[in-house]
């Protein structure tokens, strides 16, 4: 029996969360405090009051300012602000409420409150005076902003300062997260036209796992289950999916069906996945130095990472020519590696390792590219973000070999769409397609036992 609770509900489609949030359900709204009157919202507050500071102070001489004289200076300017506003505080929740809007200030500025806010995905700013959120799979233009570009800049390099990364005229775009893992990616003048452009992708305080999927209809439990036993039992697994579909979450919840007994090394751009294991090593590339000398690419990671006695290699993300190498880690004793690959379908994930190959430069054939993946590769599990912002897993292919030259793919079990309602939710179900995996039998070998049943065509999940 499924040890995921299966129910009516759950077949349902829901909002599956990004990698990040642990719960898209709008944030409660905090609770009144002594002194608010009815109509008091903290957060709204906290907002009006940051942007009235923004035009009333002199951001980038504040900063040169020693923290004491810095907390005196805007507290003055905030009860002030407090009393115009006629904001019904008492004393003592006004020192509270100024301490608040000043740790923001020395954070993250005006995105602060956002980025404490669990029900938001990603914040989006497109110049000092447009910042979007992404709530419930739908975008919303955010009440918030900055003084002008240049104080934008200033929070910019805040954030890649913190990870020892740089971004100026020379380097223009970079790829940074902050303390918590969350994601950033940021593109400034004279890449970006009309100010600095800051993507960030916001993480979990707590990691998504299986059964939290389940519960949320991005997978069925018995397909859960499926794949789960096959990363118990060492088969290496590439999890497909275009830009936010849940690729990371996926990886991430997977991640749990490894044995603790096991070493893993994890290999990312910028370290964001959460695995569940106590012996995780993890590293992350370099980017060349403001004389252009120093990088590290993923490539000589993944070489390096052999030299470590990993029991698994896991990749954030195959963008290059360390497919080559990835597939090689799989092929030479490290069975069970993971890695996410951006692609639409799992027939796509393939086409683009073999692309990914040949960027190394490597005079090799197609044909043996291919031998080298179909005997690397046993499952390809394909994400999706639907049209009505739901995340869910749609597709569990199995590589099976080579027939000739052409690399033999089935598909076990898919998401079947059937329409969707009138509020927009996508309607479907999930079908088992009658092929029964080939890797079941090791499987077997291994002591997980799946129900006979599950592989047949007229199971609905």
């Amino acid at each position: 029996m499924s040890r995921f609770k299966s129910s009516a509900a759950a077949a349902a489609p829901r909002v599956m969360p990004s990698t990040r949030p642990a719960d898209l359900s709008p944030a409660p709204v905090p609770a009144k405090g002594k002194g608010e009157s009815a109509g008091f919202d903290l957060l709204d507050a906290k907002l009006r009051v940051h942007a009235k500071l923004i035009d009333e102070l002199d951001l980038s001489a504040l900063e040169k300012l020693d923290d004491d004289t810095m907390r005196q200076r805007v507290r003055g300017i905030i009860s002030e602000i407090i009393r115009k506003e006629e904001m019904a505080l008492s004393s003592v929740e006004e020192v509270s409420f100024a301490d608040a809007v000043m740790d923001e200030m020395t954070g993250l500025g005006p995105i602060e409150p956002l980025l404490k806010d669990d029900s938001i995905a990603d914040i989006l700013i497109n110049g000092y005076n447009q910042v979007y959120i992404e709530r419930n799979g739908e975008l919303q233009l955010a009440p918030v902003r900055f003084a002008d570009n240049d104080h934008l800049l200033r929070i910019v390099q805040r954030i890649v300062s913190a990870v020892g990364r740089r971004v100026d005229e020379s380097q223009p775009l970079v790829d940074a997260r902050l303390l918590d893992g969350s994601r950033v990616n940021a593109a400034i003048a004279p890449i970006a036209i009309d100010g600095p452009l800051v993507s960030i992708r916001k993480f979990s305080k707590s990691p998504l796992t299986m059964d939290k999927l389940v519960g949320f209809g991005a997978i069925p439990g018995p397909v859960a289950e499926f794949i789960l036993g096959a990363v118990k039992c060492k088969a290496s697994t590439v999890i497909s999916g275009g830009t936010g579909s849940g690729k990371t979450t996926l990886l991430n919840a997977l991640s749990s069906a490894i044995s603790p007994k096991e070493r893993m090394i994890t290999i990312e751009d910028a370290a964001e996945l959460q695995l569940q294991q106590p012996h995780v090593a993890r590293m992350e590339t370099r980017p060349p130095n403001i004389e252009g000398k120093g990088e590290i690419r993923q490539r000589e990671l993944v070489k390096n990472a052999l030299r470590m006695r990993p029991d698994r290699v896991i990749l954030g993300e195959v963008r290059g020519e360390e497919a080559f190498d990835m597939l090689q880690a799989m092929n030479t004793g490290h069975e069970g590696s993971m890695a996410t690959i951006h692609a639409n379908n799992p027939r796509d994930a393939i086409t683009r390792l073999e692309q990914m190959v040949m960027m190394g430069g490597m005079k090799i054939s197609e044909e043996a590219i291919r031998g080298q993946i179909a005997s690397a590769v046993n499952f390809i599990v394909q994400a999706t973000r639907l049209s009505d912002g739901s995340r869910k897993v749609v597709s569990i292919a199995e590589i099976t070999g080579m027939e000739g030259s052409i690399i033999q793919i089935q598909e076990i079990f898919k998401f079947e769409r059937s329409g969707t309602s009138e509020d927009g939710k996508v309607i479907g179900k999930f079908v088992a397609t009658g092929l029964r995996p080939k890797f079941l039998d090791e499987m077997e070998r291994r002591g997980v036992h799946m129900p006979a049943g599950m592989f047949d065509p007229a199971t609905v999940f």
